[in-house]
């Protein structure tokens, strides 16, 4: 003990004025290495399915990126301590702010490794900005919390209170008979090396991008790449990427706007003379398949995290009987894919077929929350009222804005219910969302008022809640997400049930798919088997079909409109599958970006070149595969299109010229002579 206590005083000794600063780094690398030892055993067949060299190599990039967290937080605080810490009245004041800053840093980052375990559990890596995104909304987040997972979060602020606190104490011992240098002219000298010292730490590296995720991912797994960095760092590193979304897809590479266009329209398969405007180069005039006196009022039902996992017709568990019935009823898609992993992004999809970047999705970006094309205002534009029915709060996930600023007419969210049957975190229940949405159908189809509507359902969502009675439980516990999915399926099905004996049956195409499935996570860069989604279009006239066609998301909407008789000129890349087949999808999983045509799969990751990979549809695996340079070109082509259209405006709601019509006109008369 003597020994360590000799070892302490001459490291204070040395250390002098900034010893506060080096014990805290100390503290904290310790920690968090531990912490991601402990994690790491969590997830001990993860990380050895990589090969034994993983684990060596998983401590020593995460020893070197909390050094780099360490210097980044510790840098001013340390040039500050060098100069002025002293026992005088301003040293004495800087003390207590120090001990502050060190106390509170070191409670933040012990808090995030404290939210890892249920964040990997849900997402399949550490938290990342979906993290703080959450936080926007504090009311559903934390009545989630209570209703769902009080005891973790007790846990969690008891936990991170009672080591503050010690965090505070530990702070004042190692803050407490320092040793400053007796000349003044010292002190520089110790500014200057504490500084480079951490400055250089912080960089990690002597190129011209300082330390990034990027450059300590070395798996083929998403999950154990993140492992390799810590929690605080992985949050606020995604906050402050958030600050430069407009250029979000340049982490992948660099390519022309001309070249991104050449190659996205030769992926969409018209030709060049089919586009309209140079102003918006993916614009182009489709005429619909359906021929109809008058157009078809058009229903998007968007399922809460309704994955293929619990569709028994997909393969999944027999969750989804209701489901498994429609499918046979219905044109119904095997092989659908979401775009991404959140609410947001699928309603990107569906309402704007707009393709997934590596930014948030344009509900939630500034650009985009007015005259930004959506299939809401093309419809508005033609007499049809347009609508949002939800169960929750419509301003969550900024969808409201978004809505309304995009000609979404009428929203209805939970104020607009008067006596629900079921009121939880997220809402009302399923069973009240569809009973105002078959009321509000059936009273515009009485007006002879043509109508959009966007529904989207919440039941399915953590900590699922429903009503008792409904469904026997597949899980003897009732809050589940197995119960939630069975429960879901159960009021979409009593939903059709009564919209099939609704005088509006036979006037309407509905849209049946989910936004995401739940727990997108697996040991792979991109989970591609969690991107799969149920999806089926029903309506009157609408002949039943299994399709067997790989199609993505932004397929959906173009094929909408087609069966809802409406031609129509956007910029949407979306294929119509009523005479197009696509056989490919795209997808976004935290910051990989993935483009599967047929099962070819080219991924890009930040900073890394593209890797090629070949996905079994039997097993749902991935496997390593060569990658043609092309293939990468076409993958960067499709993430930067996203990007290049947000930021110059080239995906906008736009009146269509007279020479547009005109050109449009010559090649339908042409179409038809080739007919």
């Amino acid at each position: 003990m003597s020994h360590l206590r000799r070892i302490y005083r001459c490291l204070k000794n040395f250390f002098g004025p900034v010893f506060p600063i080096f014990a805290t780094i100390c503290l904290n690398m310790a920690l968090l290495s531990i912490w991601r030892v402990g994690l790491s055993l969590w997830q001990f067949d993860r990380v050895s399915a990589i090969g034994t060299g993983a684990w060596p190599q998983l401590i020593f990039s995460g020893i070197r990126v909390d050094f780099a967290s360490m210097g980044w937080l510790m840098l001013v605080p340390a040039v500050i301590s060098a100069l002025f810490l002293a026992e005088n009245a301003l040293g004495r004041a800087w003390n207590y702010v120090l001990r502050v800053i060190l106390a509170g840093g070191t409670t933040f980052f012990f808090f995030m490794e404290l939210a890892t375990p249920s964040f990997i559990a849900e997402y399949g890596f550490r938290p990342n900005r979906l993290f703080f995104e959450y936080l926007v909304s504090p009311r559903e987040i934390f009545t989630m919390l209570i209703n769902g997972h009080l005891l973790e979060l007790i846990v969690a602020v008891v936990f991170t209170i009672v080591a503050a606190f010690l965090f505070w104490k530990f702070t004042g011992r190692v803050s407490r008979g320092l040793v400053f240098p007796k000349r003044l002219w010292l002190r520089p000298i110790y500014a200057t090396i504490a500084g480079l010292l951490l400055f250089a730490g912080a960089r990690s590296t002597f190129d011209h991008r300082p330390l990034n995720p990027s450059t300590v991912a070395f798996a083929p797994d998403a999950l154990v790449n993140s492992l390799a960095i810590n929690s605080g760092y992985s949050v606020i590193n995604a906050a402050m990427q958030m600050t430069d979304e407009e250029n979000s897809a340049k982490i992948y590479g660099k390519m022309t706007l001309g070249e991104v266009v050449a190659r996205v329209r030769r992926m969409r398969g018209l030709p060049d003379s089919d586009y309209d405007s140079d102003d918006e180069p993916t614009l182009s005039f489709h005429k619909a398949t359906a021929e109809l006196a008058r157009p078809k009022n058009v229903v998007i039902i968007l399922l809460e995290s309704h994955g293929a996992q619990f569709v028994g017709a997909l393969g999944g568990l027999p969750l989804s009987p209701n489901m498994d019935k429609l499918a046979d009823e219905s044109w119904f898609f095997e092989r659908c894919f979401a775009t991404g992993t959140r609410s947001v992004r699928g309603i990107e999809a569906v309402i704007t077929g707009f393709t997934p970047t590596p930014a948030r999705s344009v509900v939630k970006l500034g650009k985009s929350q007015h005259g930004f094309f959506t299939i809401a205002d093309l419809l508005a534009d033609r007499g049809y009222h347009t609508a949002f029915i939800y169960g929750g709060e419509k301003h969550f996930d900024n969808m409201a804005s978004f809505f309304y600023g995009n000609n979404v007419e009428e929203i209805i969210d939970e104020k607009d219910y008067p006596n629900p049957i079921f009121t939880g975190s997220w809402g009302v229940c399923d069973e009240d969302l569809f009973a105002m949405a078959n009321k509000k159908f059936s009273e515009w189809h009485s007006a002879k008022t043509p109508f959009f509507s966007l529904v989207f359902t919440s039941s399915n969502h953590d900590p699922y809640e429903y009503p008792d009675g409904r469904i026997e439980g597949y899980d003897k516990k009732k809050q589940t997400r197995n119960n939630a999915a069975k429960y879901a399926d159960y009021a979409l099905g009593k939903f059709f049930e009564t919209a099939k004996k609704s005088e509006y049956w036979n006037d309407t195409v509905f849209l049946v798919v989910a936004d995401h499935d739940s727990r997108t996570a697996g040991a792979a860069l991109v989970p591609i088997k969690n991107f799969h989604i149920p999806a089926m279009i029903l309506g009157g006239g609408i002949a039943a079909k299994r399709d067997p066609q790989l199609i993505s998301q932004i397929d959906l909407p173009t094929t909408l409109l087609s069966l809802a008789g409406i031609d129509a000129e956007y910029p949407m890349l979306g294929f119509d599958l009523t005479w197009e087949s696509p056989n490919r999808a795209m997808m976004i999983y935290d910051k990989n970006f993935a483009l599967m045509r047929g099962n070819n799969v080219a991924i890009l990751m930040p900073g890394k070149p593209a890797q090629g990979f070949e996905y079994n549809f039997e097993t749902k695996e991935l496997a390593p595969a060569e990658i043609t340079e092309d293939a990468a070109k076409d993958a960067l082509a499709m993430v930067m299109w996203g990007t290049y259209a947000y930021n110059l405006n080239l995906f906008r709601a736009t009146e269509v010229s007279t020479s547009q019509v005109r050109r449009r006109d010559e090649r339908e008369r042409e179409r038809e002579r080739e007919r």
